[in-house]
């Protein structure tokens, strides 16, 4: 019998999660645990069931059906196994509910992304209209329509799955993504004096979503961004048929997270709900995007602690040159590093969760609260980046194995570029960055400073690039141009540095009960450098390239 690999096994992701164990032992005390530990053992259970079911059967995309057989409009959207699953668990395990319930200490967030990092990796994306719907109810909660949000929210928030509504973003159009000054699709107020919406939405996630924020242009309120309204609609009627007014032109043909129905839509008419005076609508959705951000970077987290985990087992069922690929110094050391930068992202990641409870809670001081708003798009620009080069790298450790389709791991690697595109490109966010920082990098890094344990000595390097950082603000901000050019490599610098900082002080709470690792990732993840600015070559060589 010829030999045959064994492909890389999926262990339980709760019970084998070094990382996660550490992380709720210093966040949660022992109840708290106890209370969390049923809903994580089930994801963590259907992640393995869901693993295995997609190595075994073809995988299914949404398939959308636009006539009957008799020739009515039906605009049918077929959907896989894991996307018709997803609303059961999604109301028995918390996903959404979880996130808005009371805690003394604002932890509400962080028992909710324990559940999110867990579900997410094998829920199809399933993740992407519950990060919608949980933006949805911030920025209905932050609108402030008593009757909208008595409407709604106890439907996203419902516990039974009969009843929960999941929401969709309608923002995106044909003159571009990011830049919504342009949009066309215009709101006009019927013969009732209803708000209807009429124009083409280019990219809509999620379209079975019962609801949708969407933003249009108020018929005569003149150009730019500012005119904007933010709208609601529903997108069915009581006997689940597509409300008058919305068509599904088609499925788009996406690279990756393909069993996500996202579509393109005309809008004829569809009624809908003005959240508050339909102006300043980008405004009135920043609180949707500080959440969705913010389950991008649990989501990529959760999408590199995947790959990892099927890297690391095919090391130890590879034999090649005479040994299995673990005992190579060479590819453990390589597995080592990644895992150090997973580490950190972990750590900048679920600390900007604790602060989003704290800061909902009111638990939150100033300087918290500001550098929550630095944090969110920081850690998502980071986590997006670093979970394409992790997943790739991922797939790499794993030969030509990792180049075949049915393996399972191509489509890691797929569905991982999502990751710095959605909710604004590396660019946009790091640009978001140079606005939430006003006054320069100091006061982020006064913040970053105190948080690190005393008498640390890894403090030093990451404290020194946080005074390089702020003379770089200081010399750059007198050239606007300057300025922006470098405002990716600025970004990725405090995302690092803070990323070391949260790592740090991980690392010793788990000292604390003798788990030296985190300690030893920190030192690993510094040696690779904090600094990403650019010097005065990058700046003259970009400068040369601006002109081609």
């Amino acid at each position: 019998m010829a030999f045959i690999q064994q492909g890389p096994r999926l262990a339980h992701p709760l019970h084998h999660d070094r990382v996660l164990h550490a992380w709720l032992r210093a966040t949660f005390d022992a109840s708290e645990r106890a209370a969390l530990e049923a809903d994580l053992t089930a994801l963590g259970d259907y992640a393995l069931l869901a693993h295995a079911r997609a190595l075994e059967t073809p995988r299914e995309e949404p398939v959308l059906t636009t006539w009957d057989a008799w020739g009515r409009r039906v605009d049918r959207i077929a959907l896989s196994t894991t996307w018709r699953e997803g609303t059961a668990l999604t109301t028995r395990h918390g996903l959404l509910w979880s996130g808005q319930e009371t805690h003394a200490r604002g932890l509400q967030r962080a028992a909710q992304f324990a559940r999110v990092y867990l579900y997410h990796a094998a829920s199809a994306f399933y993740t992407c209209p519950l990060a919608m719907t949980d933006g949805a109810i911030a920025a209905l909660k932050a609108g402030g329509d008593s009757g909208l949000i008595a409407h709604a929210l106890p439907h996203f928030l419902s516990r039974d799955a009969d009843a929960l509504w999941l929401s969709g973003q309608w923002m995106t159009e044909t003159a571009g993504g990011s830049d919504v000054a342009h949009s066309e699709v215009e709101a006009r107020r019927d013969d009732a004096g209803r708000w209807r919406l009429y124009g083409r939405k280019w990219f809509t996630s999620a379209i079975v979503g019962e609801t949708a924020l969407a933003l249009a242009r108020p018929a005569g309120a003149g150009n730019g961004a500012h005119a904007l309204g933010l709208f609601f609609v529903e997108t069915r009627q009581p006997d689940g048929a597509w409300q008058d007014g919305l068509r599904i032109q088609r499925l788009k043909d996406k690279l990756g997270t393909r069993e996500l129905p996202t579509a393109e839509i005309e809008l004829d008419g569809l009624a809908a709900t003005a959240l508050g005076e339909p102006r300043h609508g980008v405004r009135k959705i920043a609180p949707m995007l500080n959440i969705t951000r913010t389950w991008n970077t649990l989501c990529a987290l959760a999408s590199m602690r995947r790959a990892l985990a099927l890297a690391s087992d095919y090391a130890l069922r590879r034999e090649a040159f005479g040994g299995a690929l673990i005992d190579k110094p060479l590819h453990r050391d390589t597995l080592a590093a990644m895992a150090a930068e997973f580490e950190a992202a972990f750590a900048l990641g679920f600390g900007v969760v604790r602060l989003l409870g704290e800061v909902e809670s009111g638990l939150a001081d100033a300087d918290s609260v500001a550098a929550w708003r630095v944090l969110t798009p920081l850690a998502k620009l980071w986590t997006g980046k670093l979970a394409v080069r992790i997943t790739s790298e991922c797939l790499e450790a794993c030969g030509g194995a990792g180049y075949i389709e049915d393996t399972g791991l191509p489509q890691l690697l797929r569905d991982a570029q999502v990751y710095p595109i959605w909710e604004g490109t590396t660019n946009v966010l790091a640009l978001d960055v140079l606005r939430a920082l006003e006054d320069g990098p100091a006061p982020l890094g006064a913040w970053l400073r105190a948080q690190w344990p005393v008498q640390n000595p890894d403090a030093a390097p990451v404290h020194a690039t946080l005074d390089a950082a702020a003379r770089w603000w200081q010399q750059a901000r007198q050239e606007r141009t300057r300025l922006e050019a470098g405002a990716r490599g600025l970004a990725l610098t405090l995302a690092r540095c803070a990323a070391a900082t949260l790592l740090a002080r991980a690392a010793q709470s788990a000292g604390t009960h003798g788990d030296a690792r985190p300690a030893a990732a920190l030192r690993r993840f510094m040696e690779h450098g904090l600094l990403r600015l650019p010097g005065s070559a990058a700046d003259e060589c970009a400068a040369i390239l601006a002109q081609d």
